[in-house]
């Protein structure tokens, strides 16, 4: 499984993106895909996971109420809304598949800043 993230940028305190992760290589029903994140000298962060074939998204503290996950599995590709940004959340985020409760595959990673 090969994924590629795309969808980072600057943005100011307040605003919103929205993160891509287009995923390639055969993935399973009983997948999950999910984002992490992590800040330059901080640990890698649990943003947001979801189940390939579910429904029920489950969040990470950081991202309850500004940030949403969606799918699409038509394209294979998952997405992460974020709003009301702020810049605690500046970091290099990531997306990755887990399989069998062990997340396997990761993507390279896109960059969001967001200023203050």
């Amino acid at each position: 499984v090969q994924l590629q993230a795309s969808g980072g940028g600057l943005v100011q305190a307040g605003g919103s993106l929205r993160l891509s992760c287009a995923a390639s290589g055969g993935l399973f029903s009983s997948d999950h895909m999910g984002w992490f994140r992590q800040a330059p000298g901080k640990e890698r962060e649990f943003v947001v996971g979801i189940s390939w074939s579910g429904f029920s998204p489950y969040y990470g503290d950081s991202a309850k109420g500004r940030f949403t996950i969606s799918r699409d599995n038509a394209k294979n590709t998952v997405y992460l809304q974020m709003n009301s940004l702020k810049p605690e959340d500046t970091a290099v985020y990531y997306c990755a598949v887990r399989r069998q409760q062990v997340y396997v595959y990761w993507g390279q990673g896109t960059q969001v800043t967001v200023s203050s």
